[in-house]
């Protein structure tokens, strides 16, 4: 027992002093290749067995030919785990030049191609990431695409939209003041309307900028969803009839929901008078609201002919119009991205889809 224990600790000082030897080396070859270091562990291990081995050999007085017998046999062995682990080192260390190759070309801007060949489980890993953190970015790249695309639109239409009443207003002030007005009071009238749909613009751009800056406060509270709808029915009213547009509410249920009344209620007006505005004299507007697995849907469904499968992803975006002329009662294409905004802030979606006849826009809020 006791020559076992001496035998025990004879190996294992010459293996601490191999690895206490093989850490410092580590240390100082730290931030070197992975070929460098996974050698440097090979050799500390070949080399803490070679030292505890020849430790014991010289404690046990071995004979000259067994002890060189046993440095061979270690040796040869040592050779065997170089060669493996520079090969070993090697093989990982292209595959992470690969890697470092492909992630370089989608961080300039293109897509990310994962390198050919089988890497190791790690490297597989983050391979995975890097391929999904890739599709995050061009994800990021298309909507920046488009939402750079739909603020060039939205500044000319805006440009055009407010160049138009101004240059009215301007030629109509000017008739006023050099008494050329034949019927002062009908300018007046109309100076009136372009100064309320000047002043409505306005509203949606700051309305909207509050949106995109993520400053809107909502106020939510309890509120019926019938009463919510039967004020915007009677809002929208006018509007329908003076536009010879029949105006209905079709199943609407009167379940609770907490939402913002303000902010809902200028959400229901924006789709109705949209809905009015591209439904032809006699076609129906309906609006309805009901309870669903996803929540609580409210919809409106107009006669307007449908909307292009094409232009269907675009409808909510600042600015969008579609391609009815640009000129008033046209409005500048905010009110539909300020409907999606308030109701993503109210943890909701805003759909849209083409039913016969027209298209029917959805908004979809959580239960209570």
């Amino acid at each position: 027992m006791r020559d076992l224990l001496l035998i025990a600790l004879f190996a294992f000082l010459g293996a601490a002093a191999a690895g206490l030897l093989g850490a410092l080396v580590l240390r100082l070859l730290r931030h070197r290749s992975l070929v460098v270091s996974m050698s440097v562990v090979a050799g500390v291990a070949v080399t803490a067995m070679l030292a505890g081995t020849l430790t014991v050999a010289w404690a046990m007085f071995l004979s000259s030919h067994d002890l060189y017998v046993v440095t061979t046999v270690v040796a040869m062995a040592a050779a065997v785990s170089l060669v493996t682990a520079v090969l070993l080192g090697r093989w990982v260390a292209a595959r992470s030049r690969e890697l470092t190759l492909a992630a370089r070309s989608f961080g300039d801007g293109g897509t990310f191609a994962p390198p050919a060949g089988q890497p190791t489980a790690e490297l597989a890993a983050l391979t995975r990431e890097l391929a999904a953190t890739s599709a995050k970015l061009d994800s990021s790249r298309e909507r920046e695409r488009a939402l750079e695309t739909s603020r060039r639109e939205l500044v000319a239409w805006i440009s055009h939209d407010l160049r138009t009443p101004l240059a009215g207003l301007r030629a109509m002030a000017e008739a006023l003041e050099d008494g050329m007005a034949p019927d002062s009071g009908r300018y007046l009238r109309q100076i009136r309307t372009e100064v309320e749909r000047m002043n409505g613009m306005v509203g949606d751009l700051f309305e909207l900028s509050r949106i995109h800056a993520g400053s809107l406060t909502l106020a939510p509270a309890r509120i019926s969803l019938y009463d919510l709808v039967d004020d915007a029915l009677a809002g929208a009213g006018p509007l329908a009839r003076e536009r010879g547009v029949r105006l209905v509410g079709d199943r609407i249920e009167e379940v609770p929901v907490e939402v913002d009344g303000k902010e809902m209620s200028r959400v229901l007006g924006n789709l109705l008078i949209n809905a009015i505005r591209r439904t032809p004299a006699d076609g129906t507007v309906a609006l309805s609201a009901h309870r669903s697995d996803g929540g609580v849907v409210l919809s409106v469904t107009d006669g307007c002919g449908g909307i292009p499968e094409e232009d269907l992803p675009r409808v909510f975006d600042t600015g969008w119009r579609g391609s009815h002329a640009r000129t008033p009662p046209a409005g500048a294409g905010l009110g539909l991205a300020i409907v999606r905004g308030i109701v993503e802030a109210h943890a909701g979606r805003a759909e849209v889809r083409n039913v016969q006849g027209g298209c029917c826009f959805s908004v979809t809020l959580p239960a209570v």
